[in-house]
């Protein structure tokens, strides 16, 4: 491992020294897809990017006067707003290292009135190869290492998520391999995609910022080895992350600096068959306050010191999905997943009549979340430029009460909502 890095470093630090070839062309190639979805959503649900984003139903929410959930509302909507463009450039050669670059964007922001033009992909890479190695560095905003090109064929446009980790986000990456065997190396800032905190010194309501992963002066780490052969691909790596909750507490009236931090180790394994008609993807993680990466995992207090500063505790929870895909004119996906939530595995600071902060995404209405479960099957038809494509998704939540540690306790008021979401896609490429 130490002689594959020391191979990359010495290709990449030789960069500046290499003479440019005869291939100083730039070239430009347009690509992008006009998309519509139709959905319909038998109950309200956590979602984002004008609702075709889906997460999970929200609990039940019961109108004490007449006895009806208040969040058991059908919707539907027709969208096009993901619809999306983007450049992929092909630069100049420096000896043996080519270059290359990426642009792309669509129209899933939000201004104060409207949808507005949203940067996903902007990078630069290089990339050099011999004949039994090959190594490539990459600065700039791209997936995440955890969500990457390794995506499940949902048609939905969370691709899986919260089962699936999704982030595109700021980064340096290397990555190397010789012969069937490599590593993927990053260190990753957030943008678009952020952890859950304090709001402020004295207020405790969640809010997220990229300010808690900046104020730690900390970038993620992302490590892995990887194995490839054919239409076999694996990895298993680790992601950690170090936050700063709060740089001011309320102290007597006074504000003071404090020095916080929450550390998280997220390992994970993924496994992949795409060979021919067939498509098989897996992965398990066991996250650890891994809210930045669109899934429902934060973190607690777990004790307030004599300074004023809080100690606190990353939640973690078991999460694994399974893609399996056949066909190629008429293709069929069935895509399983599923979440527990393990607690702190220590108690949380209780703030006075069982009250806990906690610090996740979609803040108190998933505090007393369980479990989730997923089954969504869909068909699509795929020819030339087109495709369209039908999708049935049963997303199920245990919801119950809060446990002192995070975790929600094993008892009678545990309770099952689910939501029946139908997607038609339309989509043209070009």
């Amino acid at each position: 491992m130490k002689k594959l890095i020391i191979m990359a470093a010495t290709v990449f630090l030789s960069l500046p020294f290499v003479q440019a070839q005869d291939t100083n062309k730039v070239s430009i190639k347009v690509y992008g897809f006009v998309r519509n979805y139709l959905t319909f959503d038998s109950r309200k649900t956590y979602t984002v990017v004008g609702g075709e984003y889906n997460m999970i139903p929200f609990d039940e929410k019961w109108n004490e006067d007449h006895g009806d959930d208040l969040n058991a509302v059908p919707s539907m909507q027709l969208q096009a707003l993901t619809s999306r463009f983007g450049l992929n450039i092909t630069g100049p050669s420096f000896g043996q290292v080519k270059s290359s670059g990426k642009l792309e964007g669509d129209f899933g922001g939000f201004g104060t009135n409207n949808m507005v033009l949203r940067l996903r992909l902007a990078y630069l890479k290089l990339r050099a190869e011999q004949s039994v190695w090959n190594a490539e560095l990459l600065v700039g905003q791209d997936w995440h290492p955890l969500s990457g090109d390794i995506m499940p064929e949902v048609l939905g446009m969370a691709a899986g998520a919260p089962f699936r980790p999704h982030s595109r986000t700021p980064q340096v990456r290397a990555s190397m391999y010789l012969g069937s065997f490599g590593y993927t190396a990053a260190l990753l800032w957030q943008l678009q995609y952020m952890n859950n905190g304090p709001k402020s010194a004295s207020d405790p309501t969640s809010t997220n910022s990229i300010d808690f992963a900046n104020n730690s002066m900390v970038p993620e780490v992302f490590l892995g080895l990887n194995f490839k052969q054919g239409p076999w691909y694996a990895q298993i790596g680790v992601d950690i992350q170090s936050l700063r909750p709060r740089t001011h507490a309320l102290v007597g009236g006074v504000t003071k600096t404090v020095n916080e931090t929450v550390n998280s180790f997220t390992p994970t394994l993924y496994a992949q068959y795409v060979g021919g008609d067939w498509s098989v993807k897996f992965r398990t993680l066991l996250a650890q306050n891994t809210s930045h990466l669109n899934q429902l995992v934060g973190y607690g207090v777990t004790a307030v010191n004599n300074d004023g500063s809080w100690d606190y505790a990353p939640l973690r929870a078991s999460i694994s999905y399974l893609n399996i895909a056949y066909g190629k004119k008429v293709r069929c996906n069935l895509f399983l997943g599923y979440m527990k939530n393990l607690g702190a595995g220590k108690d949380l600071y209780d703030f006075g009549s069982n009250t806990y902060h906690i610090y996740m995404k979609g803040g108190e209405n998933f505090t007393h979340l369980n479990s989730v479960y997923r089954i969504a099957p869909s068909i699509s038809y795929n020819i030339k430029a087109f495709n369209l494509g039908l999708e049935y998704e049963w997303t199920a939540c245990t919801y119950g009460d809060l446990d002192k540690d995070g975790s929600v306790k094993q008892d009678d008021n545990l309770h099952q909502v689910a939501n029946h979401r139908i997607c038609a896609l339309v989509k043209y490429n070009f």
